[in-house]
């Protein structure tokens, strides 16, 4: 189940909500339970056999964490050996179920072995559930975060449905005192639906849009794409996967608020980026910060010689590529990001403060436009070829004029959408001093937006067959 679907917002939420605020706020437990059920059944739906998976992870992560808060004080050994264990067993189901079949074929075809490997089918959100329960267990080791001794509210914060799939890659520590003394109000429930709102409009009408014109582009023989046709396909990729994903981000964290949790932000206008390290700092930022915090420094970040740190670069990013799939274009679209990181770390940061601010925005588009044609590539060979055919130039085609021009109106929304234009005038509009004038020029104005926006989203939802949502296989 996807949350742009009808069987979710009409069947699944509805009751969801329903039975979740028919309990008394004061019954926490109760309603934590409710809660529970529903993100159980939510991942059930698509993934029935798996739900074992999940709550084997569950309790992996619950009682690791319970031995590593016993044995941290007197016995450190034995809390590290816990530590050690779990993240074994984690990242174990992780790489059998996404990586075995991938690792299996690639042996099998290059010494030339005739047999069929068996495809293990991969779990929803297996790679966002099994980070998140890691990263509990050890800020638990670290005394980030305190173990929880109820094992209901670790199952609820690892399968909690508004961020299971897609995350973002929820902390422990971000929503541990939620989980239990959390206040639903109001206000929080009408911000989250305005957020929910405005990112099922982002989905539905600019990531669909762009994804039907991006899927026929790849679908063409690249031997003979023509050069404008390979960058219209490029950049409405860059469009859909940014508006795909931010948009499911911005659906999970006002589902979150809704029932009284506070997700951290997961995107902050990545386009706008000057720099390879900037858009890094701006996209799928609980991805960045979960490797920054449990990778990259414990490598030693940048407190070490300048081989030592390049060499941590480069195994965090191949690390951050290879998470996104089992595919060698996954590992190359990580390498290649770390290549520039480096070069901008060393050489080039001093050049790009320096020239105009619009020549180091185009070189950033440039850089992150080619790095999703690795992504969204089946093969590094057709990525080359691909990204070959971008650079081959020739004369404008009559395909690429009639999609442009048929697809004008959502290209200039995307772009403008893209900055922080709605932002800006938010803050603009809240520095207004009288209160009651202040809420009416930005929360109703900006609720019958989201409102609008979310009925024409569903008659789209209604009257389309494209509906594909990148991350979910992820």
């Amino acid at each position: 189940m996807v949350f742009s679907s009808v069987i979710f917002i009409f069947v699944f939420l509805s009751a969801a909500f329903l039975l979740y605020f028919i309990v008394p706020k004061k019954f926490r437990g109760l309603r934590n339970i409710v809660l529970l059920i529903f993100s159980l059944g939510f991942y059930a739906w698509g993934e029935p056999r798996y739900i074992i998976l999940m709550l084997f992870s569950i309790i992996i992560n619950y009682v690791s964490g319970l031995l590593v808060d016993v044995f941290k004080e007197k016995h450190k050994r034995a809390s590290l050996i816990t530590l050690i264990t779990c993240t074994v067993l984690n990242l174990g189901l992780l790489a059998y179920f996404k990586y075995f079949t991938f690792f299996a074929e690639s042996f099998v075809k290059a010494f030339g072995i005739d047999i069929t490997v068996a495809q293990i089918l991969l779990p929803i959100g297996i790679s966002f559930y099994t980070f998140q329960g890691l990263s509990y267990v050890i800020d638990v080791y670290r005394c980030d975060a305190p173990s929880q001794k109820n094992p209901l509210n670790i199952a609820l914060y690892i399968s909690l449905f508004p961020q299971l799939i897609a995350g973002p890659i929820v902390r422990y520590k971000t929503v541990a005192e939620e989980i239990k003394t959390r206040n639903e109000t109001a206000d929080d429930f009408a911000s989250g639906a305005r957020r929910f709102m405005f990112g099922f409009a982002k989905k539905m009408l600019l990531a669909n849009t762009m994804g039907a014109v991006a899927d026929e582009i790849f679908a063409l023989s690249v031997e003979s794409l023509p050069f404008d046709l390979a960058w219209l396909g490029a950049i409405t990729f860059q469009f859909q996967i940014y508006f795909d994903f931010s948009g499911y981000s911005d659906m999970a964290i006002g589902l979150g608020k809704m029932f009284g949790f506070h997700f951290l932000e997961n995107f902050n206008y990545p386009l706008i980026s000057k720099s390879v390290t900037e858009f890094w700092r701006r996209w799928h930022m609980s991805l960045g910060t979960w490797f920054r915090d449990y990778v990259y420094i414990p490598l030693g970040g940048n407190r070490t010689s300048k081989a030592r740190h390049i060499f941590n670069i480069l195994v965090v990013w191949t690390l951050t590529g290879f998470w996104h799939g089992a595919n060698w274009t996954f590992m190359a679209w990580g390498v290649y990001f770390a290549i520039f990181l480096i070069l901008e770390k060393y050489f080039l940061k001093k050049l790009l403060d320096k020239i105009p601010a619009v020549f180091s925005h185009i070189y950033c588009l440039f850089l992150t436009t080619i790095s999703w044609v690795i992504f969204n590539s089946p093969s590094l060979s057709f990525a080359f070829k691909y990204i070959g055919r971008m650079f081959s130039f020739g004369q404008i085609t009559d395909r690429f004029v009639y999609l442009v021009i048929q697809n004008a109106l959502c290209l200039v929304i995307c772009i403008f959408a893209s900055m922080p234009i709605s932002k800006k005038l938010t803050q603009l509009l809240s520095k207004i001093k009288n209160e009651n004038l202040r809420v009416l020029a930005t929360d109703y104005p900006a609720g019958i937006l989201a409102a609008i926006l979310f009925v024409i989203s569903i008659l789209y939802l209604i009257n389309t067959t494209f509906n594909a949502f990148i991350y979910f296989r992820f």
